[in-house]
């Protein structure tokens, strides 16, 4: 449990298949939500896959130059690649359109899926500390491209623009280190966060997996390297943005059939954002399991209702 604790906790290759897994395998399934594969270094050089697809929201669409920017960085779960998630994620953009299809302002949206090291074509093998280091790649590379975009358009999308951090499972932990211990870049703003299946820490899972008192692995805790601690997460998030009208949104997506995290880990997760003053509201997923939230029509609606009304408070539209 000590020595292996990376490979108990990061599946990359499962399936077999995940690391040879293409988005094209997925075309079919996206809709008309075109994704591309792109490439981004990590600070220590690790080699890092991303997918990333652009959308135009709202019904103005006779200018080239968008009135706003909007970035959604997404973390995944533990096993398989970016691929087989795609079908799951254009559907709930494909919503977050139609929602935002009345709107005046041309807002361009740009989704970002971080492949951590080890996972699909990224190089490197997975730790805690190299998914700190690879979050941080991906939100520099936004960053990079908002520049870009700044430069070629108006002056209108150079205010910082609003950042929605998405983790699933274990990438609500990375999506709270990201946001409590990195400091965004000046052009970039952290708008809210989603935590779909979230857990409270991996100490807590070690008591939810193992919790009779004659099996030695919950008393582990004090050897683990992995920690995704969103409960700590949590309080330096209210901390760093200080007033309640400056801090992030957090919506928490729970599954109501999850056979990993039990309900309770949500629950915490939703009194902590209510005790520190974080805006905060939850939703339970009726008959979903742990991985399939966003396979759910009612996952899906409520991640791009959420993200709608994002996008319209970044806009200054609510």
């Amino acid at each position: 449990m000590v020595v292996f604790q990376n490979k108990i906790i990061y599946m990359p290759g499962l399936p077999p298949n995940s690391r040879r897994e293409k988005i094209n395998d997925y075309r079919d399934r996206l809709g008309s939500i075109l994704w591309r594969e792109e490439r981004v270094r990590a600070a220590d050089g690790t080699d890092l896959a991303l997918c990333v697809t652009d959308l135009d929201l709202g019904s103005k669409r006779d200018s080239h130059s968008p009135d706003t920017a909007f970035y959604i960085l997404y973390f995944q779960g533990n096993a398989s690649s970016i691929p087989p998630r795609l079908p799951d994620l254009s559907s709930t953009l494909s919503m977050l359109k139609r929602e935002m299809a009345a709107e005046q302002r041309h807002t361009k949206c740009t989704m970002v899926c971080l492949s951590y090291r080890g996972y699909w074509t990224s190089r490197g093998r997975p730790t805690e500390r190299g998914l700190r280091i690879d979050s941080a790649a991906a939100i520099d590379w936004i960053s990079r491209m908002h520049q870009e975009t700044s430069h070629e358009h108006s002056s209108s999308v150079r205010k910082p623009a609003g950042v929605v951090l998405w983790g699933q499972s274990i990438g609500s932990g990375v999506a709270t280190n990201l946001a409590a211990e990195q400091t965004m870049p000046k052009n970039l703003r952290l708008n809210s966060l989603i935590l779909e299946t979230p857990f409270t820490s991996i100490r807590a899972m070690l008591e939810v997996l193992y919790p009779q008192k004659w099996l030695p692995y919950k008393y582990l805790w004090p050897f683990l390297r992995n920690h995704l601690d969103s409960w700590k997460n949590l309080k330096l998030i209210a901390d760093k943005h200080g007033t309640e009208a400056a801090a992030p949104e957090v919506l928490i997506v729970q599954a109501a059939k999850d056979e990993l995290v039990p309900p309770e880990l949500s629950q915490q997760l939703y009194d902590r954002c209510v005790e520190l003053r974080l805006p905060v509201r939850r939703v339970s997923v009726d008959g979903a399991f742990h991985n399939d939230a966003m396979f759910r029509t009612q996952g899906r609606q409520s991640v791009s209702q959420f993200l709608s009304q994002r996008v319209r408070h970044a806009t200054g539209r609510v």
